[in-house]
């Protein structure tokens, strides 16, 4: 079998797309014969259409863009489809932090993602996304909006050139889209307005009242932290965030955080967030070409709320509120979960419902929840220098949460118990030293999640970070970093999302089916990075090198027994992919590019700010 690189692939098709893209780039380019350099994040091909049902949803360049998202009209195309995938392609050149965007189709959210670094000479990526769960509202006249707020100045010269196109396509599906969509947003496109929820700004929170002949309904919550909140993992205990005196800023509530969701002021299920780094994190020499994990694919939450049918399903209004929550402490080893986090996380989320058939109307028993309280542990101690100064703070928390809502519903199939279970765990251990400067944080979350129909997900989140920011004379500065992270994820049974095994691109293989019932991801991310800023030359220059294992394995039965459909191992240094394996079933190949004649460090960005302010605190969004 001949392969196709996916990379090369996603970025060449549609080649009207690339084109039109890379062209409108050129012209801004302060080097039009330089190669842009094409980004990508690691993950499965997806499979898409080669028909030609196919629309531009967007051609835009997004500068001066906080306040101003983009606002278009969406039709329905003429052909029949139970598959949509978007693409989207940008290009930039010139400097830039990484910025946050979101899709929406009306006031419901249907896409999260977030930008790469540019360089001056210019960057290039394409991520095919699979939206067929949002079949539904595509079926329907919608108004996009798509929010991708930017600044433009004399320090941040980087615009966004920006395509979206969809695909619309048949497939013999495992994909059980929902039939309904209410959105749990801000609801703003009457004013053509971007529809996230700022937490705790604002409150996240709408009331509705829903269809009566619901058979199944599943909540789901996106949700990302920025400015003080984008390295909650990084966080320090609320006791401790002036332990190094007033000169260092901490940020507090701990570096735990808990998603929550609550029906009518009871809680419905909660979710322990997965660690981004975006790619101005830590050190930008990380993710150039190689993306963080998920950086350009923002995952969501899912939680099964169909217990909760036999009180949503009577035809009144019920309020539903997403909560972002962190730990408050005493400083004497005491804490509990506050509502109170810092600024600011953006929160929508959506029920997705599935309809009975017409005229009935589900009921049952009320559910049953068992919610004790999360299960913390906190420490932390100071390490005195000389003249009683602080050399160093310690400090760790430990948390476990066991929840559970069970209930029985009657529906015109009749009657089923239904349940949602999770067991959850987190563990971080950290140091601070150097006046803060210095900091090494090693984390681990796991969980296990079940219901009684069938669907199960087990999950663990490692991350381990060592950074260290130092001043040197005539005011210039290094930052030195390490990092190893990873996201093992199996799932059996489907809620709202299709696995990676239901959309993967069975076209490339031959023997296989889509006929899984479930997925299995391991994807691990480690490498180190140096960073140089000379203040008074306005200029910086870094380094790094980061290495990404990943691998897909579709599921035939309980767990036992899964197949190899996707693996990548790829090898980033200095701006550069220096080796590439992949193997697409039983076929691989290796792609090796001679590593740049010089190894020495390449001109990166410089803005005049504090040494962490210069990296940014994720991808910034103004109020």
């Amino acid at each position: 079998m001949t392969l196709s690189h996916p990379i090369l692939a996603s970025l060449a098709s549609p080649q009207s797309q690339l084109h039109r893209v890379g062209s409108a780039l050129a012209a801004r380019s302060p080097n039009e014969t330089a190669p842009l350099l094409q980004c990508l994040q690691v993950s499965p091909p997806v499979l898409t259409s080669k028909t030609n049902c196919e629309q531009t949803l967007m051609v835009h360049e997004f500068a001066f863009s906080y306040g101003d998202p983009f606002v278009g009209a969406y039709t329905p195309p003429k052909c029949d489809f139970n598959r949509v995938t978007i693409n989207f392609t940008v290009t930039s050149a010139g400097r830039q932090f990484d910025r946050l965007a979101l899709m929406y189709l009306n006031d419901t959210e249907v896409w999260r993602t977030s930008t790469a670094e540019p360089t001056q000479t210019g960057i290039i990526w394409s991520y095919v996304k699979d939206v067929s769960n949002y079949v539904s509202l595509f079926r329907e006249p919608q108004k996009i909006i798509f929010d991708l707020g930017n600044i433009v100045d004399d320090t941040y010269t980087g615009k966004w050139e920006t395509t979206l196109t969809a695909t619309f396509f048949t497939a013999d599906d495992t994909i059980d889209a929902a039939d309904v969509i209410v959105p749990i947003s801000a609801r703003q496109s009457s004013s053509d307005k971007p529809s996230a929820f700022v937490v705790p700004e604002s409150k996240a929170v709408n009331s509705f009242v829903l269809p009566q002949n619901i058979k199944k309904a599943v909540a789901s919550i996106s949700a990302v932290g920025q400015a003080t909140e984008e390295f909650w993992w990084a966080n320090v205990l609320s006791s401790d965030t002036a332990v190094f005196g007033n000169e260092t800023s901490l940020y507090g509530y701990s570096p735990f955080r808990e998603l929550q969701l609550y029906i009518d002021g009871t809680l419905a299920g909660v979710a322990w967030p997965f660690p981004v780094i975006f790619t101005g994190g830590v050190v930008p020499g990380f993710w150039r070409p190689v993306v963080g994990i998920d950086a350009f694919d923002l995952q969501e939450d899912e939680i099964d709320i169909s217990a909760f049918l036999p009180i949503l399903c009577d035809g009144k209004e019920h309020t539903f509120e997403i909560k972002v929550a962190g730990i408050s402490d005493d400083g004497k080893g005491n804490a509990a979960l506050t509502e109170t986090v810092g600024s600011n996380w953006v929160v929508t989320g959506k029920i997705f419902i599935w309809l009975d058939d017409v005229g009935s109307i589900t009921q049952g028993a009320g559910p049953t929840v068992r919610a004790p309280a999360v299960a913390l542990g906190v420490s932390s101690s100071v390490t005195q220098g000389v003249n009683s100064s602080v050399q160093a703070l310690d400090y760790s928390v430990k948390a476990s949460r066991s929840f559970s809502v069970t209930s029985t519903i009657i529906t015109s199939q009749g009657s089923r118990d239904v349940s949602w279970i999770q067991d959850l765990s987190f563990t971080i251990y950290g140091k601070l030293s150097n006046s803060g400067n210095d900091q090494i944080t090693t984390q681990s979350t796991k969980g296990h999640i079940e219901t009684n129909g069938g669907y199960t997900r087990s999950f663990t989140y490692p991350l381990h970070v060592s950074s260290s920011y130092n001043v040197l004379e005539g005011g210039n500065y290094t930052i030195d970093a390490t990092m190893s992270r990873a996201k093992d994820v199996q799932k059996l049974g489907h809620l709202a999302f299709p696995t990676e095994a239901d959309t993967f691109d069975y076209d490339q293989l031959s023997g296989y089916t889509s006929s899984f019932v479930g997925a299995q991801i391991t994807n691990s991310q480690n490498g180190s990075a140096h960073y140089l800023a000379a203040p008074a030359l306005k200029k910086s220059f870094g380094s790094g090198s980061t290495e990404e294992n990943y691998s897909l394995a579709g599921i035939s039965g309980s767990g036992a027994s899964a197949t190899s459909l996707y693996r990548r191992h790829i090898l980033a240094a200095n701006d550069s992919v220096v080796y590439d394996f992949e193997s697409i079933g039983s076929d691989s190949y290796v792609t090796q590019q001679d590593p740049p004649s010089s190894q020495q460090a390449g001109k990166q960005t410089f803005a005049k700010l504090g040494i962490k302010a210069t990296l940014g605190r994720g991808p910034i969004r103004e109020n």
